[in-house]
């Protein structure tokens, strides 16, 4: 992958749009292959497949089940920890320790360090503890694997997708650059007046609380974030607000555990595409946007394996980066 191209996939975290790989990012068989998919026979193999996709839908929830498990596992610790007095895990998902070790969400660690500027060695064990984790998992998989509010929002989701296809409602989109401006303005926030104030809002921190410790009038700002999100803007706080979600992006950049892109066995129908939770990462499946006959998605990729479950093709898959030639 050029670096060229790299950056540009960083560039997507902090809302650069996506786009076509110009001729110098391209690589040779990228190019040879785009230019045997658009030959007369393979177009039309391609719509007959499709055709029969659409007549014959192939519909996997496999990796959506096994995620939503692990959510509600992961949670369910906490809450069977405190109520029985286990001490299996203490706190709750923002801060917490696990079998003694220290745990910390990188975000929330920053805003205590800058709220009470003192830099604590409790908070950097649990947040070089919780940034390995989770960078070995790679992209934002601690929202789509671990978040409470996660799965609070994919319900949501499903709850607009129906009604949108009513007519009922309708998506209003913000810029995905707004998630980069809210994570300056918190931690400024933070640092000025001393408080952790991105707490206060929080739902991932006010759902978990409350699983743990029983629900307070904090739960009335989840619920109308949630009705947001069913009628004026669809997954609003993981796309366009959620700070953690950014950092944790950042975070696994580079991580071991991919999405694999093969453009061989892709037919460009957007299957994938239509479900994926951060669409923009899977515009390298439209016809000609592929950069190299296989890829990993960008960062900003929450690992949720939706697109596995919807491509008939077997065009994207799990893998671990630098062994998946041997694996």
């Amino acid at each position: 992958m050029s670096m060229k191209w790299y950056a540009h996939k960083l560039a997507m975290m902090f809302g650069a749009k996506p786009r076509r790989p110009d001729k110098a990012e391209e690589t040779d068989a990228a190019r040879e292959m785009k230019k045997f998919q658009k030959t007369p026979e393979q177009s039309a193999i391609r719509r007959e497949i499709i055709a029969k996709e659409h007549e014959y839908p192939l519909v996997s929830n496999k990796w959506k089940y096994i995620r939503w498990t692990s959510i509600i596992l992961i949670n369910l610790m906490f809450v069977v920890s405190f109520s029985w007095d286990v001490q299996l895990v203490e706190g709750a998902m923002t801060a917490s320790r696990f079998l003694g070790f220290h745990m910390a969400d990188p975000t929330s660690a920053l805003m205590v360090t800058l709220a009470y500027k003192d830099l604590m060695l409790n908070l950097i064990i649990g947040t070089v503890t919780v940034a390995i984790l989770w960078w070995f998992f790679g992209g934002r998989a601690f929202c789509s694997w671990a978040c409470p509010y996660h799965l609070l929002a994919e319900w949501a989701e499903s709850i607009h997708v129906f009604l949108a296809n009513r007519g009922w409602v309708k998506d209003h989109p913000f810029h995905r650059g707004l998630r980069v401006v809210l994570w300056v303005v918190f931690m400024v926030l933070t640092f000025l007046i001393g408080l952790t104030v991105y707490e206060y809002v929080n739902p991932i921190g006010i759902v978990s609380r409350a699983l743990i410790y029983g629900p307070t009038v904090a739960l009335v700002w989840v619920i109308f974030l949630l009705g947001f999100e069913i009628f004026f803007t669809r997954r609003a706080w993981c796309r366009y607000i959620c700070p953690m979600g950014l950092s944790y992006a950042v975070i696994g950049t580079a991580a071991p555990v991919q999405i694999k892109y093969d453009l061989s066995k892709c037919v460009h129908e957007g299957e994938c595409r239509a479900v994926c939770l951060v669409p923009h990462v899977l515009e390298i499946t439209k016809m000609g946007y592929a950069q190299d006959t296989t890829e990993y998605i960008a960062p900003d990729c929450t690992r949720c394996g939706l697109c596995i479950d919807a491509c008939p093709q077997g065009a994207l898959s799990y893998t671990f980066r630098g062994l998946d030639k041997v694996i």
